[in-house]
């Protein structure tokens, strides 16, 4: 049986056996090692949810072992998603650009001046994570990259239309949006990044529809 730490867009872990992209935890261990089951209780360690690479300087650690939970996400665009941001460790680079972008997109309504503090975004993410997901009437405003539900079904904000979304990657675009109310999965701070410039990383399957590096 697959361990139940793949994440879902809006958040749930779950056991699924397909293979993520991306590798991330939420701040530590939030597994019985003896069970490899997730403990009782909020699924989270601290309010640190990162996004890392799946390999980084040759470590190698067992998978729900004694140390922290590993996390999977199809791609970061489902990791920023369910709430998690770029590690400043082993994704330096996308860390800071995401921080950058932060603050540009969503600064003003957060009081920030400066780049903000590592702890200061974690505040403001968790923060956007415990509240209720925001609704809109259509998608087509939103930037390229955000997360947006009808029911059970998700999609992805693309350059070519609204992407189904599953565990095992993209779809093919829709050829129209359909009526209704949308629910907008990805959290408001980074949908602000988004629209600042901050440019994910795309499962592969997003590119048969597109070839540009982002969708």
């Amino acid at each position: 049986m697959p361990l139940q730490n793949r994440v879902h867009p809006s958040g749930r872990l779950e056991a699924v056996a397909a293979r993520g992209t991306i590798m991330g935890n939420r701040g530590g261990r939030i597994h019985d090692p003896a069970t490899q089951t997730l403990k009782r209780g909020q699924p989270w360690a601290s309010r640190h949810w990162l996004i890392c690479v799946l390999s980084f300087k040759g470590r190698r650690v067992p998978v729900w072992g004694k140390g922290y939970s590993q996390l999977f996400f199809m791609d970061e665009v489902t990791a920023l998603a369910a709430g998690h941001r770029p590690c400043f460790e082993c994704r330096r680079a996308d860390a800071r650009a995401f921080q950058r972008a932060l603050l540009d997109g969503h600064g003003e309504e957060a009081g920030w001046t400066s780049l903000p503090k590592v702890d200061a975004m974690d505040r403001c993410l968790h923060e956007a994570r415990l509240a209720p997901p925001a609704n809109v009437a259509s998608p087509a405003d939103l930037p390229i990259g955000t997360m947006v539900a009808q029911g059970e079904s998700l999609f992805v904000v693309s350059g070519h239309g609204l992407l189904p979304w599953s565990h095992q990657g993209y779809g093919a675009p829709l050829e129209t949006i359909p009526p209704g109310r949308w629910t907008v999965m990805t959290p408001a701070p980074t949908i602000a990044a988004l629209r600042a410039g901050f440019r994910p990383l795309w499962h592969p399957s997003a590119q048969t529809f597109t070839k540009a590096s982002c969708p």
